[in-house]
């Protein structure tokens, strides 16, 4: 059953209910079938007196899941399980999670507070943009909206001109999607003269991508609707590990199924709150997947424990700023698309679709921010401003051709970013 009342516990219960469930996450996995149990062979529940124990346990990394392909990662039969999805990020050896008809409920669960924190009630009509398939985001939206009792628009990806009539048409109030998709549709709406200010959208949940708050204001003052950071991961139960609510003050992460910590990316030892590292994530609720200490790359920070403006109770988070993998350096600076998405979309003659093109030139490393304008687009004084604003973040000079909007290819799925043309 659905309990609201989860998110508001006092920190005491959270922080007592977490290490019973720590304890016993650790004797699971050890009495599984999983081949992650070889890390804890020198680890005993009875080891863990308090929730400090956790970082002396062994990290669990991307590696060892794709070590593990198929199941033998997974902690029970297969055939004890649902269903599966698979990280959607990775290349190569994928990753796949099974899940038991528990994963599948406690998903729905975890998803259905998400759509709660986004101001959503049974009342409300949900269209869900991302796909139905190994990527685990359009299954999470549906199972939280079934758990809420929202009536469901099950879109799918893509087909934008039918999206927008579903939005019209049907009442349509929220919308998931993942993050750049709502660029999309803002293009189509005005090549078809749709006012999304006509229609009862009030709420978009978006996640799957990092994106920057300028885009957000962007989203927003155009689609005249209030916006919600949704975070996750195939590996760690799908989308539904956290959500930003109306206070706008962090991601709230569910603690009574997870345990995050923040780590330094090179030495692994777990950083103060306030510090910006790579978020790990302990599962305690998942059957067919549990992790310990899993490194996610994602980079973030701890906000604060305390009790937020909105009433919960639960650790929060800044929003994820890029992956570790993600971060770029040209001429020796380190920097993520994100930051210089967040500069580019404070001009309104740009648009939301941009690349940076990376290539060796005579020896040196050069960057091109390839932009779309919109409308008439950006005057000289403006993007001479631009290009002072990116000089003094970046410390170095890099060419803005500014383009035609259609210029940029549009791709299903994740936006394509970065253009890395250098000889790895």
């Amino acid at each position: 059953m659905f309990n609201p009342e989860m998110e508001s516990l006092p920190r005491e219960e959270i922080e007592k209910l977490q290490l019973e469930r720590l304890k016993k996450v650790i004797k699971y996995i050890k009495n599984s079938r999983s081949k992650l149990k070889e890390k804890l062979k020198d680890v005993s529940p009875e080891d863990i007196k308090s929730l400090e124990d956790l970082k002396y346990l062994p990290f669990t990394t991307k590696e060892d899941l794709r070590n593990c392909y198929p199941f033998d990662h997974i902690a029970v039969d297969p055939s004890d399980c649902a269903r599966m999805h698979m990280s959607s990020g990775t290349t190569g050896v994928p990753v796949i999670n099974a899940m038991t008809k528990n994963d599948v409920k406690t998903w729905g669960e975890m998803m259905a507070r998400c759509l709660v924190c986004a101001g959503l009630t049974e009342k409300d009509r949900l269209q869900i943009m991302p796909s139905f398939g190994l990527f685990n985001g359009g299954f999470g939206f549906h199972y939280g909206a079934e758990t809420l009792g929202c009536f469901i628009v099950p879109a799918g990806a893509g087909r934008s001109l039918m999206q927008l009539k579903f939005i019209k048409d049907l009442e349509v109030t929220a919308i998931g999607a993942i993050a750049s998709y709502p660029a999309r549709l803002i293009e189509v709406a005005k090549e078809i003269g749709f006012d999304f200010r006509e229609t009862k959208l009030r709420v978009a949940i978006l996640g799957a991508e990092t994106w920057s708050d300028e885009y957000r204001k962007r989203i927003e003052e155009i689609m005249g609707v209030k916006t919600f950071d949704i975070i996750g991961m195939t590996e760690t139960g799908g989308v539904g590990l956290g959500i930003d609510c109306e206070a706008r003050a962090g991601i709230h992460v569910w603690e009574d199924h997870y345990i995050i910590e923040v780590v330094d990316p090179e030495t692994g030892e777990v950083l103060p709150i306030g510090q910006e590292g790579e978020l790990v994530i302990t599962t305690l609720t998942k059957e067919g997947l549990p992790l310990i200490r899993y490194r996610t790359r994602d980079i973030t920070r701890i906000l604060s424990y305390e009790k937020c403006d909105c009433g919960r109770t639960h650790v929060r988070i800044d929003r994820i700023k890029g992956r570790t993998d993600d971060m770029l350096k040209v001429k020796g600076v380190n920097f993520y698309p994100s930051q210089i998405e967040q500069i580019l979309m404070k001009y309104k003659g740009l648009s939301p679709y941009y690349q940076l093109v990376i290539e060796t030139i005579k020896g040196k490393d050069e960057m091109t921010i390839i932009v779309e304008k919109i409308d008439e687009g950006i005057d000289e004084k403006a993007l001479e401003r631009l290009n002072m604003e990116l000089y003094d973040f970046l410390g170095f000079h890099s060419k803005i051709q500014v383009v035609p909007e259609g210029t940029i290819q549009r791709v299903p799925g994740k936006a394509v970013r970065v253009i890395d043309k250098r000889k790895k």
